[in-house]
């Protein structure tokens, strides 16, 4: 572009702006953003010894010599963005989205069908959680429940869950993972499963030991074992549901490929 530009002063101008640009104006002193973006118009805040010899230095051919106003009018001629303006390459036009047509109600139903199914299984996981963490948080047993149905419902719960999660990452999740980046190993997801299982672990630990006899069940304990994996399983709940939802699947598979999906 600086080719395209008429005289060495206004090169000099285009260059000076463009390295502004680069710079943060709450880190320069204004003296300095002066001489260094317009060297021309720089005597303006100078002392007096420094505008004579400011002066002297400046008297230089015709061509050089040229006004900041004459050069910002050449530079806007021959296409050169001024400093509020992006240029092209750091505005690109966004593409506008297609919007897609609705769906009808039996369009609807086949392609929400895996995000209804997985609701179903998060559900009973989210009732459980519940249940056995609201007894944590009151310090009791549910009213008319053992503490041997607690801690099997404890335990329930961690087995169920390990076997879902097993079923998705080895005959789900890979088909999906063809055409849905978010199912792909090392995104969110997958992650996910990986920081439940951790805290999920010592949940199991803590009730083998309380059902086994090795340790007393202390409510405050098992909050504690909880509050390590709770916020990340009920974030991936929501989060894969809302994967595949109808509005979302739409986009990557028809509707004879939904039917055979597996689920």
């Amino acid at each position: 572009m600086l080719a395209r530009l008429p005289n060495l002063a206004i090169q000099r101008s285009y260059c000076a702006n463009a390295a502004y640009l680069r710079t943060s104006t709450n880190t320069v002193a204004p003296t300095v953003l002066a001489r260094n973006v317009f060297p021309i118009a720089a005597s303006s805040i100078q002392s007096p010894d420094q505008k004579s010899r400011a002066f002297s230095h400046s008297a230089r051919s015709h061509s050089d010599n040229i006004s900041m106003a004459d050069a910002s009018r050449e530079m806007e001629a021959n296409g050169v963005p001024k400093k509020g303006e992006p240029t092209a390459a750091a505005a690109p036009e966004q593409e506008e989205q297609k919007e897609l047509p609705k769906l009808s109600a039996a369009e609807f139903r086949v392609y929400n069908r895996m995000a209804e199914h997985m609701d179903l299984f998060h559900n009973n996981f989210r009732q459980t959680w519940n249940l056995l963490y609201s007894a944590c948080t009151s310090g009791k047993k549910p009213q008319g429940m053992t503490l041997r149905a607690f801690l099997q419902a404890g335990d329930d719960f961690a087995h169920h869950l390990t076997i879902h999660h097993t079923i998705e990452e080895r005959h789900i999740f890979p088909v999906l993972a063809k055409k849905m980046p978010a199912f792909r190993k090392e995104l969110e997801l997958l992650s996910q499963h990986k920081r439940i299982h951790d805290g999920l672990e010592k949940f199991e630990a803590y009730i083998a030991e309380c059902r086994s006899g090795e340790r007393e069940l202390r409510f405050g304990e098992l909050k504690g074992v909880m509050d390590t994996f709770g916020e990340v399983l009920w974030e991936h709940l929501d989060e894969e549901v809302h994967e595949l939802r109808a509005e979302n699947m739409r986009k990557f598979w028809t509707q004879d490929e939904m039917r055979r999906l597996p689920m």
